[in-house]
């Protein structure tokens, strides 16, 4: 899920590591510079250097003049996400390839990382899309079957993990939970390109909007897991919100064959997964009462290297140094995480309230370095 409002404490802990995390482009654009749009984020304003550039690939050259933390998107006019980028800290650079094809979009960025954001208007134009290597329409097709792949074999999980909460019956409930979000956290960034899901399914209570009342606005599966963790208890509004994730799952799996998905947002979704991981699975907060944080953190590693090794051929043949790199980062990291897993196999972990500071440093510091070089993905498959 995308992360909440971080502290003033918190947000100077993740600009620091997320500098490195990011892996922030400083040496100059890889696109031509008709293909450059310079975004420059503060608290109240979002301004882009262009307004209109042609179809293909895009490179947004992100600044955080802010005191915020901030995120930066381009959407459809529907409010879909074309690609983003979250956690960019105050006095940061990124840059973020995307392929976008003629039409209109907006640009937002989101300091605080809440609400709507402040938005530009601006048009792509020429009725081509960017050129694109067959093998990358291959690596878009096996994307796309794997996602819907994982939506399908999420919903029975998620249909135990329903029916024991419907029973009342809270050790069976708190048995299936973990297991029903590893489809769901392996593709996150294909959900959260919808804009409207997300909020429903995998919300924090700190992550609900202002105004929003967790007593009645607060759904989803960290709803449920602090009433069995936290609260020990099933009640009535419990059933009934496990009845309601069930048919807003149902309602991504109906949707996601129909995601828009590029070579690009495949790259860019790998690294996502791991700002994820970064922001929320190596500092506990996102499974804050049940403490099963390393599931959900091996499965962003897996859907991140899913994408990585469908899009690996073109990338080695662009950047064979970038490739590997990347596979000795992801097996490292993922070595890292057998370490607490009962076999490689099965998927139980240990809980990550177990799990102390020095190891979570050693996690840490892995995903680090595996997302530094992935945030280069994107450029990598982009035609030379």
């Amino acid at each position: 899920m995308r992360p909440a409002r971080l502290s003033a404490v918190a947000a100077a802990t993740t600009v620091a590591a997320l500098t490195a995390v990011t892996g922030c482009t400083e040496k100059g654009s890889s696109a031509g510079s008709d293909r450059v749009v310079r975004v420059t984020a503060t608290d109240d304003k979002c301004e882009v250097s262009k307004k209109e550039f042609p179809a293909g690939h895009v490179e947004l050259a992100v600044e955080n003049k802010g005191s915020k933390v901030t995120e930066v998107y381009i959407l459809f006019p529907d409010d879909r996400i074309v690609t983003e980028r979250e956690n960019i800290g105050p006095g940061t650079k990124q840059t973020v390839t995307a392929e976008v094809k003629a039409g209109d979009y907006t640009i937002a960025c989101k300091p605080g990382m809440k609400g709507d954001g402040i938005r530009q208007s601006v048009k792509v134009t020429g009725g081509s899309a960017a050129k694109r290597d067959p093998r990358l329409d291959k690596a878009v097709a096996a994307y796309r079957e794997y996602v819907q792949q994982q939506a399908d074999e999420t919903l029975p999980l998620a249909e135990k993990f329903a029916a024991a909460v419907k029973a009342g019956d809270v050790e069976a409930a708190k048995k299936a939970y973990a297991p029903s979000r590893i489809g769901w956290e392996r593709t996150e960034p294909v959900a959260e390109s919808f804009g409207d899901i997300d909020p429903k399914v995998d919300v924090r209570e700190d992550g609900l909007e202002d105004g929003q009342d967790p007593a009645t606005d607060w759904t989803g599966w960290h709803r449920l897991e602090k009433a069995l963790w936290k609260d020990k208890k099933i009640g009535d509004r419990e059933k009934e919100l496990a009845g309601r994730l069930i048919t807003d799952l149902k309602d991504w799996q109906n949707r996601v064959g129909k995601a828009e998905i590029t070579p690009t947002s495949m790259a860019n979704g790998a690294k996502e997964l791991l700002d994820e991981v970064a922001t929320g699975k190596v500092t506990g907060e996102e499974e804050r009462y049940s403490h099963t944080d390393l599931v959900d953190f091996k499965a962003n590693v897996e859907g991140a290297q899913k994408a990585y090794e469908l899009l690996k051929p073109v990338a080695q043949a662009n950047e064979p140094a970038l490739a590997t790199e990347l596979d000795r980062q992801f097996a490292e990291l993922n070595a890292r995480l057998d370490k607490f897993r009962a076999d490689k196999e099965s998927y139980e972990f240990t809980s990550y309230d177990k799990v102390g500071d020095a190891d979570r440093k050693q996690l840490s510091d892995g995903v680090n370095a595996l997302a530094e070089p992935l945030s280069k993905l994107a450029a990598a498959v982009v035609v030379k």
